[in-house]
């Protein structure tokens, strides 16, 4: 068995997915390291932007993309409470893609991953990294058989780390001790058959202590996710006495938000709720580098209200390849990282940060609708402010240019 590879990723999510194959498609040797089996369902909205929609075609998978995904969204809602002001979300301009789509993540995540192995990444799934030792140049992960005492050690000069911003780091010098706060975040996540959201629709939830979104992606299925702090949770579960954290959220919802009530009133929930957290938004890619290369929510997290989680995860990986895939000769030969780190998080920076910022901004209006009440006056009368707002948040932003996608595929 080979155990020796140019590069470790670790966590087969879209991020890390996306890495295996353009580096594979590079001509490197790749191992693609993810602890969950495929498919399952994962707590996310499921909303994938216009300008990341190239970038499945430069992967190989459009066509098999486009035949999954749900309606283009070419509307947005701002629901909170009775109210319920639609704007139309901006198209993006350049390219075929115009509008952006959803597809559920027990259906994108294996159509990357099978991409990946057929590129020629090598897929140790599902494998747990009990620890990586070493650094750039010379790391040694040690992975574990999830359904087996079996363990093995590989050895690469690169390591990338595509895992989720709630998981341990690769390395013990990254983990960090965490308290509990009332202001923590948790995500949740329900499916839906049978519902009443209008076709082309992406609703915005702004509730008393969290934010959430709905979404109908393949085969009719919608999704109903959202984000609540801590402190809320606690105070709905107790109005609704023995009720599972989900349930709770449901009737609240229901109760609190005609919107949802409408959409879900001949509605049957496919499967449980779903659940994750804490959640904790922001920037964790530093310039001065370290010990791995950073892609996806391992790198940065905006408030999931903005709905561009699926798109900066690929789109990081992206970027990430731009600077890895030239230099494999000097990285495989343990070539210093320093300077590539910098360009990268530079890059990424530029790219992702202010769309961070801005989304927290987003999140914590929404989570105070009395403090944003202010606003409805004037959103009612201008709904194209809404329009702009979506516009800022990145929906027609590329990070990855259509044109080099297009170089790529050839």
């Amino acid at each position: 068995m080979q155990t020796h590879y140019d590069v470790l990723i670790t966590g087969a999510g879209p991020a890390g997915a996306t890495a295996a194959i353009l580096l594979a498609q590079a001509g490197w040797s790749v191992a693609l390291i993810e602890k969950q089996s495929y498919p399952r369902r994962k707590v996310c909205g499921e909303c994938i932007a216009a300008p990341n929609l190239p970038l499945f075609d430069a992967l190989g998978i459009g066509e098999k993309f486009n035949s999954l995904a749900g309606s283009e969204l070419r509307r947005f809602a701002l629901m909170c409470g009775n109210e319920r002001i639609v704007a139309e979300l901006p198209p993006l301009l350049q390219g075929r893609h115009r509008w952006a789509r959803a597809l559920g993540r027990e259906h994108l995540d294996p159509m990357l991953v099978e991409r990946a192995r057929q590129a020629g990444s090598t897929i140790f799934q599902p494998w747990s990294v009990r620890g990586v030792s070493g650094g750039p140049g010379a790391f040694r992960g040690e992975i574990k058989a999830v359904d087996s005492d079996l363990t093995i050690t590989l050895t690469a000069p690169v390591l990338i780390a595509a895992h989720g911003s709630w998981e341990a780091a690769p390395s013990p010098s990254e983990k960090k001790h965490r308290r509990r706060y009332a202001s923590d975040l948790f995500g949740f996540k329900a499916n839906f058959r049978d519902t009443r959201l209008a076709d082309g629709l992406l609703p915005v939830l702004a509730f008393e202590g969290g934010y959430g979104g709905m979404v109908v992606g393949g085969n009719g299925v919608m999704t109903l996710a959202c984000c609540i702090r801590r402190d809320s949770l606690s105070a709905y579960r107790g109005k609704a006495g023995p009720a599972r954290a989900g349930d709770a959220i449901e009737s609240y919802l229901k109760e609190n938000c005609s919107g949802v009530s409408d959409a879900l009133s001949d509605a049957r929930r496919d499967g449980p709720w779903l659940s994750v957290g804490p959640i904790r938004p922001g920037i964790r890619l530093l310039r001065r580098g370290g010990h791995a290369f950073l892609v996806g929510n391992a790198a940065g997290e905006a408030h999931p209200i903005i709905g561009e989680g699926i798109s900066m995860a690929m789109q990081s990986a992206w970027l990430l390849c731009g600077y890895l895939a030239p230099h494999r000769k000097h990285l495989v030969a343990g070539g210093s990282q320093d300077r590539l780190q910098r360009e990268y998080a530079d890059t990424w920076r530029h790219n992702f940060a202010g769309r961070i910022r801005l989304a927290a901004l987003f999140a914590h209006l929404a989570m105070r609708p009395a403090l944003a009440s202010g606003l409805l006056p004037l959103l009612r009368r201008y709904p194209r402010l809404l329009t702009r707002a979506a516009y800022w948040s990145g929906k027609v932003k590329p990070a990855v240019n259509e044109s080099l996608l297009q170089t790529a595929m050839l």
